[in-house]
Parts: C-alpha cells; sequence; structure tokens
C-alpha cells in the first residue's frame, strides 16, 4: 500500500470521520453526504488492496509439517542406531532423502547422483578402483560403503569430518564428483520440483534449506545396515551358522592373524587410522590422515573399514588396488609395504596355504549378510 492510502485511510477513521450516523432524511448532504462519501472510498480502496495481492496463480497445497519418529530395525549383532539431537529420525526425512540420494539432477551436468558412486547393486560403493564424476573425472580414491556408516563416529577415508550430516554435502559440491556450484544451485534445482516442495514440508518446519538436504541425506543412509551375518548367529549360540572352515578362520582372525587389532566387532572397524604400506610401492603416496592433521606419524595412514558384506565392495583399499580379497590377505601376510610411518602391527604373519583359505572362508561366508537391508533405487531423475 502507498503511504497516501495509508494517510487516507487512517485519516477517514478518525474520530470526526467515523463515529457519526447518516441523517435521517434519505438526502446526503452537508456531513452526511461527507461520511458517505469517506465510507465510499474505503471501501473502494479495500476491494482494489485484495485485487493486487491476489496471486496469480494457485499455489501448490503443502502437507501440514508433521514428523513421524521411527526406529531403525536393527540387524542381529549391531548396536542401536543414535540420531543427533539435531536430527532425529523420522519416516519423513528417510523417504526424502532416498529421493534426493538417486536424484541426478543433483550434479551439474544432470548425470550423477549419489548412488552413481554408491550403488545398491554394488554394495552401496561403485566396483571400481576410485570414485568416477562428472565427465567422467576420475578421484585418487576407492569409493567406501555406506553400510553401517551410522555406527562411524567420523567419515571419509581420513575421517575429515565428524557426522553424516557433514559429510553428506561434500561429494555433491566436489569438484571432481558431483560438481554442483554452491548451495544455492542445489536449492535452486530443487525448488524446480514441487513433489520436493511437499515433501521437505512434510519433513521439515522450515521446508528446503541446504542443512535439511544434508539432514534428509544423512537420515536415509542411517537406515542401511548390514549384519544378521552367519558370525553374528554363531555368537549368539547357533553352533551350526558356519562352516568349520570358517570357525577357524574366525580363530586365525583373533589369534595369529590379528586382524581384530583394527578391524573389530561389532562392524569389524575400529574407526582409526593406520598407515598398513599401501601406495608405498615406487608412486607418490596419499598422505591421507596427515592432510587434516598435519601431524607427520598420520602420513599414509587412513581409517580402517567396515570388514562386513566384503565379497560386495570390491576392489579394496583406500585407492582400490587389491583385486580380491585373497590378495589382501597375500599384502597382510608379507607385511606390506615399508615407510617410515608404517604401523608396528604390520608384520610378516607366516600363515600357511590353509590358514589363509580358512581366514579367508571366514571373511565371505561369516560376515557376508544373506538379505540386502534395503530396497534399491531407481536411477531416474525425478522433475
Amino acid at each position: 500500500m502507498r503511504a497516501g492510502d495509508r494517510n487516507f485511510l487512517l485519516n477517514a477513521r478518525s474520530p470526526d470521520a467515523s463515529h457519526k450516523s447518516l441523517g435521517g432524511s434519505g438526502d446526503f448532504t452537508g456531513k452526511s453526504a461527507t461520511r458517505g462519501l469517506v465510507s465510499g472510498l474505503i471501501i473502494a480502496i479495500t476491494l482494489l488492496q485484495a485485487a493486487c495481492f491476489r496471486p496469480t496463480s494457485r499455489e501448490p497445497e503443502l502437507p501440514q509439517y508433521w514428523a513421524t519418529p521411527i526406529r531403525v530395525d536393527v540387524p542381529l549383532g549391531l548396536p542401536a542406531i543414535e540420531s543427533p539431537p539435531t536430527n532425529p529420525l523420522t519416516a519423513e526425512k528417510v523417504v526424502l532423502g532416498r529421493q534426493l540420494f538417486f536424484d541426478k539432477n543433483l550434479s551439474a551436468d544432470r548425470s550423477q547422483s549419489c548412488a552413481s558412486c554408491h550403488d545398491p547393486e554394488r554394495g552401496w560403493s561403485n566396483g571400481q578402483p576410485v570414485a568416477a564424476g562428472v565427465n567422467g573425472t576420475l578421484g585418487t580414491r576407492n569409493v567406501p560403503t555406506i553400510f553401517n556408516v551410522a555406527l562411524h563416529r567420523v567419515q571419509f577415508w581420513d575421517g575429515r569430518v565428524t557426522s553424516l550430516e557433514r559429510q553428506a554435502l561434500g561429494p555433491i559440491l566436489n569438484p571432481i564428483e558431483m560438481a554442483m556450484p554452491s548451495a544455492e544451485a542445489v536449492l535452486e534445482r530443487i525448488h524446480q520440483n514441487d513433489d520436493y516442495k511437499r515433501m521437505f514440508a512434510a519433513a521439515f518446519r522450515d521446508g528446503v534449506t541446504i542443512n535439511n538436504v544434508a539432514r534428509s541425506l544423512a537420515a536415509f543412509e542411517r537406515t542401511i545396515l548390514a549384519g544378521d551375518a552367519p558370525y553374528d548367529r554363531f555368537k549368539a549360540g547357533d553352533e551350526q551358522a558356519m562352516s568349520d572352515s570358517a570357525k577357524r578362520g574366525l580363530a586365525i582372525f583373533e589369534q595369529k592373524g590379528k586382524c581384530i587389532k583394527c578391524h573389530k566387532p561389532p562392524n569389524f572397524t575400529d574407526i582409526s587410522y593406520h598407515n598398513i604400506g599401501v601406495g608405498f610401492n615406487g608412486k607418490q603416496p596419499d598422505a591421507g590422515r596427515y592432510a587434516v592433521t598435519k601431524l607427520k606419524s598420520n602420513f599414509g595412514s587412513f581409517k580402517s573399514p567396515t570388514l562386513r558384506q566384503l565379497t560386495k565392495t570390491a576392489p579394496y583399499m583406500h585407492d582400490g588396488s587389491i583385486a580380491t580379497i585373497e590378495e589382501v590377505v597375500d599384502y597382510y601376510d608379507k607385511g606390506g609395504n615399508p615407510n617410515p610411518q608404517l604401523s608396528s602391527e604390520m608384520k610378516p604373519l607366516q600363515l600357511s596355504k590353509e590358514e589363509k583359505h580358512d581366514l579367508v572362508q571366514f571373511l565371505v561366508e561369516g560376515l557376508s549378510s544373506q538379505e540386502e537391508p534395503a530396497a534399491a533405487g531407481n536411477d531416474g531423475s525425478s522433475s
């Protein structure tokens, strides 16, 4: 409303103009005529204002915010899944996060989604040595599976972020992954889709924000779990859950092989950093954790990955340089590649052929879940 319009209404509603009735003669003369004119003008202005502010097109109806708290059905062998107080798990967030996870529109050229690298058909990894982003740009590290990331206190191989919420936007904004130029560009893509507007409104009181994109993706990823493997049933008392070879392999895993020092149950990782010599065989090694801490002792150290669903997540190591589980066992058996920061635990194991076979059997049989914990998604766009 213009200033003049506001002043007119204030004056029209002054005591002199609003609290006296019209004359009873039927003739609008004198003050009665003035009052009639003022009343008519007020009505006309009110109607004009209503016309000016009437939307030209109908806005989409958004659902009322009504979050539905949920608890994840945790497979045998895993602890309860906890969410941070700032991002309690709800059904609406998980559904929205899944949609975002499989949406290629969230990459610069609309060719990549989170699922392009974290493919449920490939163990929530990509089956390649390293990640491939927009325009086929190759990264330098193997794609870690997202199985059981809900149990990790840090994310990425080098542990550079401390929550799934902080991790979620990294690949979307990384110039060699999904390559979106900014958070604003991500939100612009989302606002192009009316379905997203409704889904965000249902999941969050404040609707579409970049933080809510991260919260939704994190909520979905917390539901991707792997447990109830033969090892878990064996530990629960089922003596028939694993073969004799796998049982012998478990004993080697816990004792002679010393695997359990870094790959601790229940998720078969200590979520800590170790230099096992990968990459120190002639080429320039990846600095690993050192790039985060700048501590010389961390040079070439990487977070221990989970060993669950190992058969689905090849190739192995932070650079994807080892193709098979058998080759991984051989690598550890020789004690890794020498370097100044090599872990003190990396020493030749002197495993026999039979012991290697049994250890592989445990890793393959004992830690493989029989059912996928989450349904595979679509790879189409959502617009």
